[in-house]
């Protein structure tokens, strides 16, 4: 006969299906969307199983009570073991979970898991002897359903203290607002369960539990996308890269870079937003979309599920030129495929800004195997780069210290220098600055290389003063980045006077920056050195930002004109007429003015013709080291 009274009649499925339906709906989101693979990931989505499971039994159990009577014990009593069984795995993988997430210590992870171990076996075995144990255990009578001592309520208590305990032990390790998301979430969930415990209802068990798990989802899961532009934040790549590589899945690969957005770090415009959506999603089957910065984005594609990637490719870059004919934008497009060495560590947006550097604006970049070596060589230079930052010797012999003459016309010979850097490293030889310059700007490793050469230059300087030779300066490059270093002051002047020499001995170039923060700071930084003698260039004038105004609120003491305004005094009478007017009002603010890139006698003439002080270039000499400035400078009488 079916089974009624208070067992049965207080259980209704509709908490436990709805259980079910919460869980399948994540699973789908999740397909739909794009999770990161982690551990906690794996973790969650037994846990997401577990609650089915339990779902399922806890309805199949009671639909058995209410519909066998008594002949269906043996399965109602298996039905509840393997319920309660999976209600205490989800606990003890709440405890894996938060162990995973919070990076705790193995031998805290180890004793959590130890101690969630025991409870579960210790439940589960109760509860197995319970069901085998027809006479004092779980049982069916004509009376109603009768059970042994309520293992699972004193197991439920015992898993509630040890997570709270372990709650409470992370507390420093996560961001407070997410630890607030799990306690109240948890606190709710045991409310639950105890209140419908004490008040005689079972609906909810199975139920309680779905809580801190939807918040584990939304949380430390939840859907990256970027809803307006269908683009992925950049941190799920890594997973992504890392499972196509262990399925050995081929992908390609399409960069779109904006510099505009990139450099002011302002939002695509809605507009663009949509032709961006569209061109992710209608050219290729299940591509993604990552979005890298704000002006720069990522299109990966599995070459598996788009064999004709290359007549997709060529129709996206049609499309691409009648969308770019409305926006007007600045662009650079990189194409390539996949391969193990990038794969391996997931260097693809390094190694593609590192092709960027080389091209042009509104121009399409196909990967080539000299990219590649390109790259290597770029990653092998700031290995060395991250040593010589790490060891940071002043005397570090990889760093050398070239110098290119600087011929004073008032004198009618070289009295000044420009000191200029290299690299001489093991597997490349000679390094050039416009292969490590940049690569050390962007990893903070520029003042480290400033401190050395200006080291070495000072050791120069005092070493030519003690052997009599005549000489006015020698000039070192620094990069406005330094400038914000609270103790860049200290620094440089710490290193001339450990070097002994008068500090008009040095000079300092920079080039102006166009940010009114880096101008107030870079006034500041000039006005404190200036107090050592230390002289001041203002370098590559004529390109970038130079503005007059700005100029006359520094203190310069040299403007040098880029060879770009050489080159231009050269090609028509207006540019000359242009160039020799603003050195003309230099020189008559007591500016003196330098000319770079002086390559032959025209220029020569020329550039002395336009209010010349100073004169620098291929025609007087290429940079040496700086131990040959004894031919160019000349002995003290």
């Amino acid at each position: 006969m079916p089974i009624q009274g208070v067992y049965t009649d207080n259980y209704m499925p509709v908490g436990d299906i709805l259980t079910m339906a919460v869980c399948y709906v994540i699973i789908i989101v999740m397909f739909f969307s794009f999770i990161k693979r982690t551990r906690s990931f794996r973790v969650f989505l037994i846990i997401l199983l577990f609650l089915i499971l339990a779902s399922i039994t806890n309805v199949a159990y009671y639909t058995v009570l209410k519909h066998t009577g008594l002949q269906g014990a043996p399965i109602a009593g298996a039905l509840r073991l393997i319920m309660h069984a999976s209600l205490f795995i989800i606990f003890f993988l709440f405890t894996r979970y938060i162990a995973i997430v919070t990076d705790l210590t193995h031998k805290v992870s180890l004793w959590s898991s130890f101690i969630g171990g025991i409870i579960t076996c210790f439940v589960i075995i109760w509860d197995l002897i319970d069901t085998l144990d027809t006479r004092r255990g779980f049982r069916i009578t004509e009376a109603g359903i009768q059970t042994g001592t309520d293992v699972f309520m004193i197991g439920y208590i015992a898993y509630v203290i040890l997570l709270g305990f372990l709650l409470i032990y992370v507390r420093n390790r996560i961001y407070k607002r997410v630890l607030y998301g799990y306690y109240y979430t948890v606190i709710l969930a045991v409310a639950l369960n105890l209140i419908q415990h004490f008040a005689g209802q079972s609906s909810l068990t199975v139920g309680s539990f779905l809580l801190p798990v939807v918040a584990m989802f939304y949380i430390m899961h939840s859907n990256p996308y970027d809803v307006r532009l269908g683009s992925i934040n950049i941190s799920a790549m890594d997973d992504m890269i890392r499972f196509y590589r262990e399925k050995k899945i081929p992908f390609g690969y399409m960069s779109l870079f904006m510099h505009t957005f990139s450099e002011s770090h302002t939002s695509v415009p809605a507009s663009m937003q949509e032709t961006i959506r569209r061109f992710s999603s209608s050219y290729f089957r299940d591509a993604r979309l990552f979005h890298v910065s704000s002006g720069h984005f990522l299109l990966i594609f599995s070459q598996k599920r788009n064999p004709d990637y290359q007549e997709r490719i060529s129709s996206i870059l049609k499309a691409f030129t009648t969308e770019h004919a409305r926006f007007r934008q600045d662009y650079k497009i990189v194409i390539g495929s996949c391969t193990d060495q990038l794969s391996n560590h997931n260097e693809y947006i390094s190694f593609i800004r590192n092709i960027h550097r080389n091209m042009e604006e509104n121009s399409i970049h196909f990967v080539t195997e000299k990219d590649s070596a390109d790259y290597d060589r770029a990653a092998y230079i700031l290995r060395e780069l991250t040593d010589i930052y790490r060891v940071r010797r002043l005397d570090d012999p990889r760093v050398l210290v070239y110098c290119q003459p600087v011929y004073n016309i008032r004198l009618g010979r070289y009295d000044t220098a420009e000191a200029l850097m290299r690299l001489n490293l093991k597997e490349t030889g000679i390094v050039y600055p416009d292969q490590f310059i940049h690569l050390a700007e962007e990893n903070g490793y520029i003042h480290v290389l400033t401190q050395i050469i200006l080291h070495k230059t000072c050791e120069a300087v005092r070493t030519l003063i003690a052997e009599g030779y005549s000489f006015t300066r020698i000039s070192v490059n620094v990069s406005a980045l330094e400038l914000k270093d609270q103790y860049f002051c200290r620094d440089i002047t710490g290193i001339i006077e450990e070097s002994e020499i008068p500090g008009n001995r040095v000079a300092i170039e920079l080039t102006e920056s166009q940010d009114e923060s880096d101008f107030l700071i870079m006034q500041q930084r000039i006005n404190e050195l200036k107090d050592l003698g230390i002289k001041f260039y203002l370098d590559d004038f004529g390109t970038g930002y130079s503005s007059l105004e700005r100029i006359m609120q520094l203190p310069f003491d040299i403007i040098k004109f880029d060879r770009s305004l050489v080159i231009a005094s050269a090609s028509n009478s207006r540019s000359a007429q242009i160039v020799s007017n603003m050195a003309r009002l230099f020189a008559e603010m007591d500016f003196s003015v330098l000319y770079e890139g002086v390559e032959d006698t025209g220029d020569e003439q020329r550039c002395i013709g336009m209010s010349a002080s100073y004169l620098q270039g291929y025609k007087y000499s290429r940079p040496v080291p700086i131990d040959e400035m004894r031919h160019f400078f000349s002995l003290s009488a």
